[in-house]
């Protein structure tokens, strides 16, 4: 249950939060800081819980090095999943979870930290998608073109309908393998259950929902709902990049049952917020991370930084050894992300994590006329600049030192 994540760190929040616009002033005036919100129209909310980098590292017992490295290694491991007691036993329907409406151009009352379980043709998924709350009957999801979308039109082209299962209150392991993009045979379960390993030193506990869906076994909110094959303009959505998102023939979803725990804790995750940024930019650089390594370039550190929403801009530290290094960092980056607008590679002695040692790399190594790589190709949804299709112009630039370039190119500690 999420409850185990609150601490003295919480700020707690007594008197009655409306779900509707407040909860996202509430959440801004705090910054980074996770709160706990007691009344959230009468039930219990936590919203920035992941708004802090520092944080996850602690819950997960991690270095940032340690992460790379036991994230890497969990894209691939393939652990047995063990069975545990089922702790939502409690019934209840989708008038009782306290879904929220976060900005005033928004649609209305959105999911936003759902995660969708699903399985077809013996293949598991996992993967978060808002979800547009029209009635106590359904509303909208919003699917992008990857594994969900992928069995979900299997589906319809079968005359046939999707169940999930909608997961809200998780471990953190669960949440970023969630976020995380893998080819379509990966099963990003057994992602979440090796990362579980590796942070607590135990397993994963799973259990079944309603549907027969492998889900944790506490958590605090499933929603069990089928995806039909009607569909409709979705939005407006403010999403990471804090430009609204609308999107033509999203599939309508009709709820059929919630199970929850005793006292369920729901997860608001207000959109274009540090926790947002975390949560779809975080799973992505070890993608990355990995993709680099392959290639046979020695990359030290991947991050999605925060003026690119955390999800279209990089930036990789890389020790130099080849003239060829830039050029494949750069593809590598691009295979490990499909939705990275631009990448900046930089050496190893530059702080990734301060944008004004990035820019000063930028204006001492890089050269436009020889240090830059465009190549157009399908980008991501939620860049407003795209051409149709989602077509845009991506850019690797080359801030690192020239090999054998000398002293000049060095700077000086004082």
């Amino acid at each position: 249950m999420i409850e185990r994540y609150i601490n003295s760190e919480f700020v707690k929040v007594e008197k009655k939060v409306s779900r509707k616009l407040e909860i996202t002033e509430i959440a801004k005036k705090y910054g980074s800081r996770p709160i706990l919100l007691q009344d959230l129209e009468g039930k219990r909310g936590i919203v920035n819980l992941w708004a802090d980098r520092g944080r996850i590292y602690r819950e997960l017992g991690m270095t940032r090095d340690q992460f790379l490295a036991d994230y890497e290694s969990a894209l691939s491991d393939a652990p047995a999943l063990r069975e545990g007691e089922k702790l939502f036993r409690r019934t209840t329907d989708i008038e009782e979870v306290p879904v929220c409406w976060h900005y005033p151009g928004d649609a209305g009352f959105y999911i936003t930290s759902g995660i969708f379980v699903a399985e077809r043709g013996g293949k598991r998924n996992l993967s978060i998608h808002r979800v547009f709350i029209e009635s106590k009957e359904g509303g909208y999801v919003r699917l992008v073109p990857r594994d969900l979308q992928r069995m979900y039109k299997d589906a319809v082209s079968h005359g046939e309908e999707l169940k999930v299962s909608i997961i809200i209150g998780s471990p953190l392991e669960y949440l970023l393998a969630a976020a995380t993009s893998v080819p379509f045979e990966r099963d990003e379960t057994l992602i979440a259950a090796s990362l579980y390993s590796k942070s607590k030193g135990r397993e994963m506990l799973f259990s079944k929902s309603k549907f027969g869906l492998t889900v944790p076994a506490d958590s605090d909110y499933v929603i069990n709902a089928i995806l039909t094959g009607e569909t409709k303009e979705e939005g407006p959505f403010k999403d990471v990049t804090g430009t609204y998102d609308i999107q033509e023939g999203q599939p309508r979803i009709l709820f059929d049952s919630v199970e929850t725990v005793r006292d369920p804790v729901y997860h608001v995750l207000v959109p274009a917020t540090m926790e947002h940024f975390n949560l779809m930019g975080l799973p992505r650089e070890p993608t990355i991370f990995k993709e680099i390594k392959k290639s046979g370039v020695d990359v030290k550190d991947v991050r999605l930084s925060e003026g690119g929403a955390s999800w279209l801009h990089g930036i990789v530290k890389i020790r130099k050894s080849s003239n060829d290094d830039f050029a494949r960092t750069v593809d590598a980056s691009f295979n490990g992300h499909k939705s990275l607008k631009r990448v900046i590679v930089v050496d190893e002695d530059i702080d990734i994590y301060d944008d004004r040692d990035v820019e000063w790399a930028l204006a001492t190594r890089f050269q436009a006329d020889r240090g830059i790589i465009i190549r157009r190709e399908r980008g991501s949804s939620l860049d407003p600049s795209s051409y149709e299709g989602n077509i845009t112009s991506k850019m690797g630039m080359d801030a690192t030192m020239p090999i054998g370039g000398g002293r000049k190119f060095v700077r000086e500690i004082t």
